[in-house]
């Protein structure tokens, strides 16, 4: 049974890549940070681990465990991130730090804890991106730039693991029906106030949190779509998947910047002086 290692799985995307995984046959082991999430995995049948992704340690602990029970990992999906929203200068340096943390800092602590396994098993590493990071919008540019350094880590990676036998796919989702757009609006709420320069552009903040639920995908397609990848005898490189994947991206390349940058103002409301 080919074993599969899913960080993130608490709910959306991860959670439905969980199942889509188990179903298929896999055996999954599913990370959460809180203790309820944990429960429900371990409830739903998988191998539930709770894990911070940041925590050297227990990403120590977590490859010697897989090593002992299963002498390699098949599939490695980096998914656990979060959508830090808001002006850049309002989240400064410590927003900044939060995000890269989390969305970046993490696929190299995690990858690296988990390369003997991998390289037993000659697996698959799976880097969950964005088209955010393909399309830069305002009021997202600490998620936006995290998203682009996922693609450039992920260039990388596959070309430093490619002689181990390790292979590397990034993933670009368009908007995936999920939590995201939850939980980006209420971390935009704890940036807006009225000290803020961009205070009277608020709206427009809240606007761009909720971005990634127009027209969503369910993230139930989403998972389906991205198993049948994995499982072709050579994955892909980059996978584009959801609501405006291929669409996005095609404007970013395609229109001249200034007309990009002028549609995007006015659509999150950026227009006029302050």
């Amino acid at each position: 049974m080919p074993v599969a290692l899913i960080t993130g799985c608490s709910s959306g995307i991860g959670r439905a890549l969980a199942d889509a995984f188990k179903a298929a046959g896999y055996e999954v082991w599913a990370s959460a940070r809180k203790a309820e999430d944990v429960a429900a995995l371990t409830a739903a049948g998988f191998t539930a681990i709770p894990l911070d992704v940041n925590d050297s340690v227990a990403l120590e602990q977590l490859a010697e465990r897989i090593n002992q029970q299963h002498g390699g990992l098949d599939v490695l999906i980096n998914n656990a991130g979060y959508g830090a929203m808001g002006p850049l200068l309002d989240g400064g340096v410590p927003a900044m730090q939060r995000q890269f943390e989390t969305n970046v800092f993490s696929i190299v602590g995690v990858t690296r804890a988990l390369f003997p396994v991998l390289r037993r098993a000659k697996g698959l590493v799976v880097n969950i991106g964005s088209v955010s990071g393909v399309l830069v919008t305002p009021f997202a540019g600490a998620y936006c730039a995290s998203k682009a350094a996922v693609h450039a880590l992920s260039d990388a990676l596959r070309m430093e693991l490619a002689p181990f036998g390790i292979r590397v796919m990034e993933v670009q989702p368009g908007a995936i029906q999920s939590s995201f757009a939850k939980n980006a609006g209420h971390e935009a709420e704890q940036l807006i106030n009225e000290q803020s320069p961009w205070f009277p552009l608020r709206e427009g903040i809240r606007a761009r949190a909720k971005a990634s639920q127009d027209k969503p995908t369910p993230a139930s397609e989403f998972a389906a779509e991205l198993l049948k990848a994995v499982q072709q005898n050579t994955p892909p490189r980059l996978v584009r998947i959801g609501n405006g994947s291929r669409a996005l991206p095609l404007l970013a390349t395609l229109l001249p910047k200034g007309l990009l940058e002028s549609t995007l103002m006015k659509r999150f409301g950026l227009r006029g002086k302050l």
